[in-house]
């Protein structure tokens, strides 16, 4: 299925443009050679169908080449943040047991200090493949072939995300879960042959399953906006409009980065007509501002955790001036099953407040190396106040898991990594302020006689967790205030971060 849609672009139009990165542009007809070539050197290294591929490489047209390879083999690819420490990556290595994990040389060795093998695979002519395509490709000895049975609800790709309990969870999504998403999307957003696709999002980021292979559906292009790029206001409006983006999907964040620093308000783009969002709230005061300043393009509110891509869809229309909170997320898409349930697992009722589940072929197997999911059913720990005509307006979190930035953090997983200092007797966090001005505060207890400074925490952080994680500022307090039931007043720490 998803290993299937570059090779029929590349049948149909060999010439088109398929990716466009920082390290040069293919057209479908080089990139399904290339892709059957590295899929003979991973095969060559023994990954065969069930198998798993790590990928630690910088966002790149390389990335795309091998994450095709891994599924023509009927393994699946697991993207690894190119800006994790090799700490992190060591840890989750250790977890997925890959085959083969492909990286550059320079990630091999800061691997090998952890006991990680990496793969440098042969697929480039010389050093420099890390920055640029090959100029030419061997000729392809053999078509690769897929997995000899059916693939469809096979493993396709693991994407990582916090976990509960401090430790990352594998998210595992078949061939059939994400193109239950995709062939939706495809047709939600009109994609077409001549569309353009900007990708903001990391790959190991589950927004990138939409501006990969929506585009690879339909013989578009897709625009990989470079790592620096990423949060560079300017850069960003201006990428938008050097690369004619038609289709752009990112967090709100990134969208208003792009109003408040880089002039998006005061810019004109000819050529976008469809605008997506997801990831975190978009505060109605900005995204009433953008669907004014761009009135003819096509705005959807997305929904979802990784676990199932996407569960839910809104479009956003004209926004009343007196409306204060955000649009709602809507109702089931990708032929989900989308409600909010009361805690005896009543369906909540319009007005009513309930945690979201989701029901059907978006959602994950489960997370690698657990139990499967029962009945393709994800109980999603978001809790949903159901509307009067049905969509569904996000209230918040459950536990502990918040949104900075458009990332997904634990921040059980912050706290574990802070005690796990010798300086930390207890540790707390929260999230202060919104939008692209959250920031994480730390509240921790010190070891007697030991006050580990900011400085001392954040590098220790940076050893064990992605950089959107690591803490922003820190506290030092005697005790951390507890509620009647013993445990961490975060309601408390939250109220005292908002005061400060």
């Amino acid at each position: 299925m998803l290993h299937q849609l570059v090779r029929d672009a590349a049948r149909r139009t060999p010439d088109a443009v398929a990716v466009v990165g920082p390290d040069g542009e293919a057209t479908y007809g080089y990139l399904d050679a290339w892709a059957d070539e590295l899929a003979l050197e991973l095969a060559g290294l023994g990954v065969s169908s069930g198998d798993r591929v790590g990928i630690w490489l910088d966002k790149s047209v390389a990335a795309v080449a091998v994450m095709q390879a891994t599924l023509r083999l009927g393994a699946a690819y697991v993207p690894l943040d190119p800006q994790a420490p090799p700490r992190r990556i060591a840890k989750l290595v250790a977890d997925f047991a890959p085959k083969v994990l492909v990286a550059p040389p320079e990630n091999k060795e800061l691997l090998a200090e952890f006991g990680t093998a990496a793969t440098m695979l042969c697929g480039w002519p010389d050093g420099t493949h890390w920055q640029r395509l090959p100029d030419s490709l061997p000729p392809v000895r053999d078509r690769v072939a897929p997995s000899p049975t059916s693939i469809d609800d096979d493993l396709a790709f693991i994407l990582y995300t916090s976990g509960s309990t401090g430790e990352p969870k594998g998210v595992c999504h078949s061939h059939n879960s994400a193109w239950a998403f995709v062939s939706w999307a495809a047709e939600a957003q009109r994609a077409q042959a001549d569309d353009r696709y900007s990708n903001h999002a990391p790959f190991h980021f589950d927004l990138s399953v939409n501006d990969i292979y929506v585009p690879f559906s339909v013989g578009a292009s897709v625009h990989l906006v470079p790592q620096e790029t990423a949060y560079s206001a300017k850069g960003l409006v201006q990428f938008l409009l050097d690369h004619r983006i038609t289709v752009w999907y990112s967090v709100p964040a990134a969208l208003m980065l792009m109003m408040r620093h880089g002039g998006l308000l005061e810019t004109s783009v000819p050529s976008l007509r469809f605008l997506l969002f997801a990831g975190e709230v978009f505060p109605i005061g900005p995204l009433r501002q953008l669907r004014e300043h761009l009135p003819h393009i096509h705005f959807m509110n997305l929904y979802g955790p990784a676990e199932t891509i996407i569960s839910t869809g809104y479009t956003v229309d004209e926004i009343s001036g007196d409306r204060i909170l955000p649009v709602p997320v809507g109702t089931g898409v990708c032929g989900n099953t989308v409600t909010a349930v009361h805690p005896d697992g009543s369906p909540a009722k319009a007005g009513e407040e309930g945690e979201i589940v989701v029901t059907g072929p978006s959602v994950m197997l489960g997370y690698w190396g657990r139990s499967p999911v029962a009945d393709r059913t994800y109980a999603t720990g978001d809790i949903a106040l159901v509307l009067d005509d049905g969509n569904l307006q996000f209230v918040g979190r459950r536990d502990a898991m918040v949104k900075v930035r458009g990332n997904r953090i634990e921040l059980s997983e912050i706290e574990a990594v802070l005690q796990s200092h010798e300086g930390v007797a207890e540790a707390a966090t929260v999230v202060a302020g919104s939008g692209i001005d959250a920031h994480i505060v730390a509240y921790v207890v010190p070891v007697p006689a030991h006050e580990p400074s900011l400085i001392e925490l954040k590098r220790h952080c940076a050893q064990h967790l992605p950089r959107h994680s690591i803490v922003d500022t820190v506290h030092h307090l005697s005790t951390l205030p507890r509620n009647a039931n013993g445990k961490v007043d975060r309601r408390l720490l939250a109220a005292r971060t908002a005061a400060s």
